[in-house]
C-alpha cells in the first residue's frame, strides 16, 4: 500500500510570517494537530503541531489580547525543513519513518509542491482495517517453527472450516530463535473446531488459552 491511497488531500497551512494566535485559531477552527508550513511558492519550510505550540504557551487554551507570545511568528517555533514524504512511499516506510524519529506527521510533496499529509492516526486506522480488528472475529496465537510451509499447513486446516482469514501477522518468539508467534485473525465466532483440529496437527495453539485443555 502507497502513502496516496490513505494521505489527507484537504490541508490546512499557513505561512512562517502567521502568527501563533493564527495557528492556534485554525487548529481549533478545523479540529487538527498538524499545519504544514509554506512559503510564498507552496513549497514546504516547516511543520508546526500542537506539541509545539504547547511549548510556546503553556496555557495556549487560554486567549490573551495582548500576549506578545501569541503575536509571535511561526518561524520562531516551527520545525524547520520538516522530514517530507512522497505519495509513491509505502505506507510501511513511512510508519518506520515515525518511529525512528519520533514525529507525528508527514508533509506529501510531489514536484515540490505539497499535495498531502499522514498523520500516526492515518498510519493506526489503516493498520486496524488491514488487520480486521474493526470486524467480528475470533484470533489465534500459534506459536510455529520458523520454516518453509508452515503458513500453508495451517491455512489448509483453516480452509477444511470454510474460514475466512482477515489477517495474519508474524511476531518474534521471545522464548526461542527458532519460532515465531503467528497470529491470524479468522472471520468465524467461535473457532473452537479449528483449535481442536490445529492441536491435533502438533499446532500449538498459545491463544486462546480454553479451559481444561492442556497446551
Amino acid at each position: 500500500m502507497i502513502v496516496e491511497e490513505i494521505m489527507q488531500t484537504d490541508v490546512c497551512t499557513l505561512k512562517p510570517t502567521d502568527t501563533v494566535n493564527d495557528a492556534v485559531r485554525l487548529m481549533r477552527e478545523k479540529k487538527i494537530r498538524h499545519l504544514p508550513i509554506v512559503d510564498e511558492n507552496e513549497t514546504v519550510v516547516g511543520i508546526v503541531t500542537d506539541h509545539d505550540i504547547k511549548k510556546a504557551l503553556p496555557s495556549c487554551l487560554k486567549e490573551e489580547a495582548n500576549s506578545v507570545t501569541y503575536d509571535a511568528p511561526l518561524a520562531d517555533i516551527m520545525v524547520k525543513d520538516p522530514i517530507i514524504g512522497h505519495p509513491l512511499d509505502f505506507v510501511e516506510e513511512v510508519a518506520l519513518t515515525f518511529y525512528e524519529n519520533k514525529i507525528s506527521c508527514l508533509p506529501i510533496v510531489s514536484g515540490g509542491q505539497l499535495i498531502g499529509i499522514v498523520t500516526t492516526t492515518d498510519v493506526l486506522y489503516r493498520y486496524i482495517e488491514l488487520t480486521g480488528a474493526n470486524q467480528p472475529a475470533s484470533k489465534l496465537d500459534i506459536r510455529v517453527t520458523n520454516k518453509p510451509g508452515v503458513l500453508h499447513e495451517i491455512t489448509s486446516v483453516i480452509s477444511q472450516h470454510k474460514a475466512n482469514v482477515l489477517s495474519v501477522l508474524v511476531y518474534p518468539d521471545s522464548e526461542s530463535d527458532n519460532t515465531r508467534i503467528l497470529s491470524v485473525r479468522l472471520q468465524v465466532i467461535n473457532p473452537l473446531a479449528i483449535i481442536e483440529d490445529l492441536r491435533k496437527e502438533g499446532f500449538h495453539v498459545l491463544w486462546p488459552n480454553l479451559p481444561g485443555v492442556k497446551l
